[in-house]
């Protein structure tokens, strides 16, 4: 008898622990991320950004009282790695989500894999052609290619610059962001007189900047980059003597690029998120507390600048937050709350997704910002 109710007993506890552990589920949440390789500076402050949410939310008891379970995969800005690791997120991590990769070539490269898969990305890319035309299950986080072009075009006219060259590189980023680049250029009266492409991995880019130097209506040059030859280019013009004004992509936006520019970075111009102006928002902005606590959070942890690339990782990480505490962990419902999501601050902006746009953010995103001093300041105050 005693041996009947001992095993009676057991097997309630038993029954009793199972359904207690069904009880705290792990929500998987992947990321293809370029940790190392030529994108680092892109992925290695999405990655730190990521894993710090995690430990912060699973410190807090997690997302509806389930534990994040982080899945980071390095692609190192290979495509095809990009590839192998979506398929394995999505078939073997089973995963609610993915969020990366971090250039537009990769993102491109496994649009169709989460489409099928019916798993939601949230790409920290800015190519616009990511979500143009709208993809289901496809968002991003950083700004319009398109609005940067605006933003660009709308200061020179005020400068009264209207002929220019376009410089841009051979990456997924640096040919949409030229395509951009032209086809907006006419409307807003500007004229692109001469238009270059060069290899991602150039390290001396004077010859084309002779070629383009040379062409005597060039008044401004636009660069449209994520690569280290954002700052060869800066430095090149200034030792050939050239002084016309640069304007770089919001791919500028990591203060690294302007260190390795050195003297020649100082008065480049281009637009961004106000995470680089945040000390210039007013106290009621929306976004000022957000950014204040990312920037004190990331700095105090890394022992480094913050930069707009962390702070893509950093919107799409709370965008899925949001979306899990509203939908659970049903890949549809996460996807459909995604895309009902409004007025949610981000470090990017305030994000208003909808069936039409998957970006979420308007022109008046971006601030346009120079290069003063070694230091990044709003260029409106110059």
């Amino acid at each position: 008898m005693k041996r009947l109710v001992l095993a009676t007993a057991l097997v309630l506890f038993a029954c009793t622990t199972t359904a207690g552990l069904a009880l705290a589920e792990i929500i998987k949440v992947g990321a293809i991320l370029a940790v190392t390789g030529p994108a680092s500076f892109l992925g290695g402050p999405e990655a730190r950004t990521l894993e710090m949410l995690t430990d912060e939310v699973n410190k807090g008891g997690g997302i509806n009282g389930n534990k994040v379970e982080l899945i980071i995969k390095d692609s190192g800005a290979n495509p095809e790695k990009a590839i192998s690791f979506a398929k394995q997120l999505i078939e073997e991590e089973k995963v609610v989500a993915v969020i990366g990769p971090s250039t537009s070539g990769e993102t491109m490269k496994v649009k169709k894999i989460f489409e099928e898969g019916a798993t939601p990305l949230l790409s920290c890319a800015a190519a616009e052609v990511i979500v143009n035309p709208v993809a289901k299950y496809v968002f991003k986080t950083p700004q319009k290619d398109s609005y940067a072009a605006q933003k660009i075009f709308q200061t020179m006219k005020d400068m009264g610059i209207s002929k220019i060259a376009v410089l841009a590189g051979n990456t997924g980023f640096g040919k949409a962001g030229k395509g951009q680049l032209l086809k907006i250029a006419p409307t807003m009266g500007i004229e692109v007189v001469v238009t270059e492409v060069y290899d991602k991995k150039s390290n001396d880019l004077s010859a084309v900047i002779a070629k383009i130097k040379a062409n005597k209506d060039v008044q401004a040059v636009v660069n449209w980059s994520i690569v280290p030859a954002q700052s060869i280019v800066a430095k090149n013009m200034r030792q050939a003597g050239w002084d016309v004004p640069l304007f770089q992509s919001h791919g500028f936006g990591n203060i690294k690029y302007v260190e390795a520019a050195g003297a020649a970075a100082e008065g480049i111009i281009f637009p961004a998120g106000r995470l680089l102006v945040v000390d210039e928002l007013a106290a009621d902005h929306p976004q000022k507390d957000l950014l204040t606590k990312y920037i004190a959070d990331y700095e105090g942890a890394h022992k480094e600048k913050a930069s707009t690339f962390g702070g893509h990782a950093y919107d799409a990480f709370i965008i899925l937050k949001v979306a899990v505490e509203k939908a659970g962990t049903d890949k549809d419902k996460i996807r459909d709350e995604i895309e009902k999501l409004q007025n949610l601050p981000g470090t990017g902006g305030v994000f208003n997704f909808s069936a039409e746009d998957h970006n979420g953010l308007g022109i008046d995103a971006f601030e346009m910002i120079t290069v003063k001093d070694g230091a990044f300041v709003p260029y409106k105050k110059m």
